[in-house]
């Protein structure tokens, strides 16, 4: 069997490998015992799921498998990922273990780790799971009699969580009155989100906050938002709000039904952090994905811009070494450091409605602060992948598409991590440059590697 962790953990179809009980129940014990190193008592997991039918499966097989090694499960059920990162540290837990798939449909699910500090788990721990697992030394360790683990469900988490989120929202600001949208994508923000922002004033309309284990993220959530802009113009509302399966994601809609980019919401951010004196080393970080627009704007605002490969965790790396308080992804995964230690599509949503009040701006007026660049992006099916930077024909079409930019959008090659194909994206002044570049790009890769 090859690597089980991915940029994001285990992920996979439930029931298909490695996302079988039998593997959960070794990933639970392995996780358990390397939790047990860490100090002398007893040792505590957190376990959290989204709302996939398969959640109950891999609940049960985790649980099995840290109370054999143990270690005692707290269980708290539905809560977005962000929720269960919080909820770790607030109990003094050695872990937090999240089941969810993210924006994945219902049929795929996975596990992420955090450690005790709230933080995704180091590669190092994730190695010595794995290790444990694929040699079979984890089968050996079995504790017996009064050191087995038991099992308790904390009734009080989400409204922990309530009130963690709450406190990101500045006390002398109010959102008294502001009609908002919520698409909770049938996930794992059904229960919180509508509380949250309720309890802070909005009058809120809530849509898919129905799951039942196989409409989550089914033609809903952040990554399909057709149904938030029309609702968002039927309420005559201030702004709609769409999360991902386990909300760690926030896209945005303003009044006239208009889609932001996690892009956009950075922009707004940043800007209000910097003017508040709060944006730490004056330093915005996202990937290389994002928007070139993105980079433009933040230079126009008097702030500095970092990008990383893509991926949270690396976003995440680069904050903390260089010292930022906000970073995120296109995708809308954005991380206010100064709140949380990961990505919360919840406290996200209520920076950018602080920003909103803030300025007493509508939201389309707000993201004018950024131009989005005309993008084309094709993915194109490879059947090796060569290192691209030593294939002399894809650098020299590279050259000439930069050279007819002339510095006015920029070009991105990457290999996608899990498929057999390269990603061609271009974006330029025009759309009909923009195109026309691309395709030339194309085609290029398509002789060389298809």
């Amino acid at each position: 069997m090859g690597k089980l962790f991915g940029t994001d953990g285990v992920r996979g179809v439930a029931n298909i490998a490695p996302m079988t009980a039998e593997m959960i129940l070794e990933i639970g014990r392995a996780t358990a015992h390397v939790c047990k190193e860490h100090q002398d008592r007893r040792h505590r997991i957190v376990i959290g799921k989204d709302t996939r039918i398969s959640g109950y499966m891999v609940e049960n097989a985790l649980t099995a498998g840290i109370c054999s090694m143990g270690v005692d499960v707290f269980l708290v059920g539905p809560m977005p990922t962000p929720g269960i990162a919080f909820i770790t540290r607030n109990m003094r837990a050695d872990a937090g273990i999240v089941i969810s798939a993210s924006h994945n449909p219902y049929q795929d699910n996975g596990i992420k780790i955090f450690s005790r500090t709230g933080y995704k788990l180091p590669d190092s721990e994730e190695d010595e799971i794995e290790g444990l697992i694929l040699t079979g030394k984890i089968r050996d360790i079995r504790p017996t009699a009064r050191e087995i683990g038991k099992v308790k469900r904390i009734e009080d988490a989400i409204g922990r969580y309530i009130v963690f989120c709450k406190e990101t929202f500045p006390e002398e600001r109010s959102l008294e009155g502001v009609k908002i949208v919520l698409d909770c994508a049938n996930g794992a923000t059904y229960k919180v989100a509508p509380i949250i922002f309720s309890e802070l004033g909005a009058v809120v309309t809530t849509i898919h906050d129905d799951p039942d284990g196989e409409n989550i993220n089914d033609n809903c959530g952040s990554q399909h938002t057709e149904d938030l802009q029309a609702r968002v113009l039927e309420e005559k509302a201030a702004v709609g709000l769409a999360f991902d399966g386990d909300g760690d994601r926030l896209i945005a809609v303003d009044e006239k039904g208009k889609v932001l980019t996690g892009d956009q919401i950075m922009t707004i951010c940043a800007k209000m952090y910097k003017e508040a004196g709060l944006l730490q080393n004056n330093l915005v970080v996202s990937t290389v994905m994002s928007n070139f627009g993105f980079g433009l704007a933040l230079k126009k605002l008097g702030i500095k811009h970092l990008a990383t490969r893509v991926g949270d965790r690396y976003v995440l790396e680069m904050m903390k070494e260089k010292g930022a308080v906000i970073g995120g992804e296109e995708s809308g995964h954005i991380i206010f450091h100064d709140h949380h230690t990961t990505g919360d599509g919840i406290i996200a949503a209520l920076q950018l409605l602080s920003a909103m009040r803030l300025y007493k701006k509508k939201l389309s007026t707000l993201a004018r602060l950024m131009k989005l660049s005309p993008q084309k992006l094709v993915n194109v099916d490879v059947k090796e992948k060569r290192p691209l930077e030593k294939i002399p024909a894809v650098q020299e079409a590279v050259r000439e598409v930069e050279s007819r930019l002339k510095g006015r959008g920029r070009v991105l090659l990457r290999y996608s991590g899990t498929q057999s194909m390269c990603r061609v994206m271009v974006e330029g002044p025009t759309d009909d440059l923009t195109e026309k570049l691309c395709l030339f790009l194309v085609e290029a890769v398509k002789k060389a590697l298809g």
